[in-house]
């Protein structure tokens, strides 16, 4: 199990801007995914591979103004893919997220479990 505290992400309606005609990340898309590149190597973590895997988010926000958590999650996985720490989102079998307490300057706490083999059984879909 993998337990990571990073920077509070951006909204996935300011992950990417239209520039000339383009989608393209924007500053804080890029300032995000360098700063959870930051954290999984100062952990010294690991590729966990092409492994199944579920992840647990908990997003704690900086103050009192309403946020769509959902609105977080994508950043957060394509920064940790990025970061090396697993090959591709798709991976993602069993994803929860939940708000958690305010603090200063926000962060969300993710958690990282590959699932056994067993668990993919019985996740309902079929077997490959």
């Amino acid at each position: 199990m993998i337990t990571l505290t990073l920077p509070f992400p951006p909204s996935v309606n300011t992950y990417y801007r239209n520039f000339r005609g383009r989608m393209v990340m924007s500053a804080k898309g890029r300032a995000f995914k360098l700063a959870v590149v930051y954290c999984v190597v100062k952990a010294g973590l690991k590729s966990l591979g092409d492994k199944k895997l579920k992840i647990t988010m908990v997003l704690r926000p900086r103050d009192k103004r309403k946020i769509d958590i959902d609105n977080r999650i994508k950043s957060v996985l394509d920064a940790l893919e990025n970061s090396g720490l697993f090959d591709n989102d798709y991976q993602v079998d069993d994803l929860r997220i939940t708000r958690g307490e305010l603090i200063k300057d926000g962060c969300i706490v993710v958690t990282i479990e590959e699932l056994s083999r067993q668990a993919e059984g019985e996740s309902g879909q079929p077997d490959s």
